[in-house]
């Protein structure tokens, strides 16, 4: 089973539309995570030309799940529910090259992904100057989007919440963006061309999230991991974003020096428990990061990285608990 590439994107002049997926029957509602087999749940968006994937779900006050790398909207299942059953409307979406939506016509930065959540909240309805402040919840990489969100909007913001954040110090690059950028594309193209996704990629889906949790296996359906990861484009769109890692690491330090950061967040940590060097000094760098934030700081145990699949009540009620606090001074 291959992926449903969006066909015939917007141009970027154009103002965002919703476009329902269509499985092999046509156009369909989106639906829990009790997928039909075939079926695409949610909708496409498309935001400054580039179809995104997007699943909507309850009603009351927004929260924007972001995933890490190579993550894709069903990471989110089992913190959905309980959110919609606690009244919040549930917005998680797929980056361009991540889960269906389309691939990435250019490499990302920390403000240009904070430009799209945006843009996608306007598309979805939940902008103007009407519109509620939102719930921003980062996962890994996906935190530098998300505090930037935080920092960029600070009047759209409720609150940020930061799970098992990426955490870089002193972001430097060694070679050109332009070089790695380029060698990243070559490499996905080289990996496509030989048949690795559609051979390898659900495998390395699983082990992935195996080697990531403390928990288990992968939770995820396994038609949607072979819908999602036996395309070139997953793979294509993860090394580009991995290329350009540290460039958004040192454009969120940037941002930092200018633009305050006002809303209540909360700083989540996953640890397996144990009392190993690696294990513990990442508790000590995310600790470290609550700090400079001026966050609270939560530690999920036991969880490894993947903190939404292995405590999904407790990611869901520091979601609620964060978005339920005050604003305070800027950090």
């Amino acid at each position: 089973m291959t992926a449903h590439e969006p066909h015939e994107p917007h141009r970027p002049h154009e103002p965002p539309r919703l476009q329902e997926p269509h499985g092999p029957h046509g156009p369909h509602e989106p639906h829990g995570p009790s997928y039909s087999r075939g079926k695409v749940p949610g909708l496409f968006v498309n935001v400054d030309g580039t179809a995104l994937h997007v699943l909507v779900e309850g009603r009351g006050p927004v929260c924007v799940l972001s995933a890490g790398l190579a993550m894709a909207w069903f990471d989110w299942d089992a913190v959905a529910a309980p959110l919609v059953a606690q009244g919040r409307t549930v917005v998680r979406f797929d980056r361009p090259g991540h889960g269906l939506s389309a691939p990435a016509t250019a490499p990302p930065t920390t403000a240009g992904e904070a430009h799209r959540i945006a843009g996608l909240l306007d598309a979805l309805g939940h902008g103007g100057p009407e519109a509620a402040p939102v719930t921003v919840v980062g996962h890994s990489i996906a935190a530098f989007h998300t505090e930037g969100f935080a920092r960029l909007y600070p009047e759209r913001t409720a609150a940020l919440v930061l799970l098992d954040a990426s955490v870089e110090e002193d972001p430097r690059t060694v070679l050109p963006a332009a070089l790695r950028t380029g060698a990243a594309r070559a490499l996905g193209r080289a990996v496509t061309a030989a048949g690795l996704p559609a051979a390898l990629g659900p495998a390395a889906r699983r082990a992935t999230v195996r080697a990531s949790r403390t928990g288990g296996g992968d939770p995820a359906a396994p038609d949607l991991v072979r819908r999602c990861y036996r395309t070139g484009r997953v793979w294509r769109g993860a090394l580009l974003e991995n290329s350009r890692y540290l460039d958004m690491a040192a454009e969120l330090e940037a941002l930092r020096r200018v633009r305050p950061l006002t809303a209540p967040t909360t700083v989540l940590a996953g640890h397996d428990g144990t009392s190993g060097r690696g294990a513990l000094r990442w508790l000590g760098r995310q600790a470290d990061l609550a700090d400079r934030l001026g966050a609270r700081f939560e530690v999920a145990e036991p969880a490894g990285h993947l903190v939404m699949l292995d405590r999904p009540d407790q990611v869901a009620r520091t979601v609620v608990e964060t978005s339920g606090r005050r604003r305070r001074d800027a950090y």
